[in-house]
């Protein structure tokens, strides 16, 4: 005795391609946006060069050079962090879509298996009332589960987000405070 309807099974299944079809496309839009990021740091990064290159060349004392090389120092760590921060950027912008697909997959499934187990129970057969309801506990059981499990995934997901952004924060901090000491120390001289 099935509940389900053809249609609903054809519904389902469409929904499900769509989902993985629309998340392959986001997919493939955030590696098109780090593959145009990689491109333009590359393409900046030649340009650079090629003009620290030139004014180096016109250096005329060792103090100009030193200077030279701290002011290129720092404007390097402010690069590699805006860089860092744009990758950050476009990963967590998938990652949430992923995640927001995942929740909802999640909460229809669930729905799903909700109305399943009801339209079981409204109908099954007289004198059945007991095995209906040590059903519906264990699949009321089981979903609580899964979403403690959901809950709990999130939430270290969450975590090492928040771990790697504290820890990309303190490391740009750090280079930054370096590469000042470096500029100080060499305007000392």
């Amino acid at each position: 005795m099935s509940s389900l309807a053809p249609e609903q099974i054809v519904a389902s299944q469409k929904a499900g391609f769509d989902t993985f079809y629309g998340l392959a496309a986001k997919s493939f839009e955030g590696f098109e946006k780090l593959v145009g990021l990689n491109v333009q740091t590359v393409r900046t990064s030649l340009a650079e060069s090629q003009e620290l290159v030139g004014k180096a060349l016109s250096v005329r004392d060792p103090q100009e050079l030193i200077a030279l090389q701290t002011s290129q120092a720092q404007a390097g760590a402010e690069r590699v962090q805006a860089y860092w921060r744009d990758v950050y950027a476009v990963v967590n912008g998938t990652r949430s879509v992923f995640a927001a697909a995942a929740e909802a997959q999640l909460k229809k499934s669930q729905d799903d298996a909700q109305a399943y187990v009801d339209s079981i129970a409204k109908n099954a057969p007289a004198g059945s009332e007991a095995v209906v309801t040590a059903w519906k506990s264990a699949f009321g059981a089981a979903a609580e589960s899964a979403n403690s499990a959901y809950e709990a995934a999130k939430k270290a997901a969450k975590d090492v987000v928040e771990a790697a952004e504290t820890n990309a924060s303190a490391a740009s901090k750090s280079a930054t405070q370096l590469v000042a000491a470096g500029k100080a120390a060499s305007a000392k001289k």
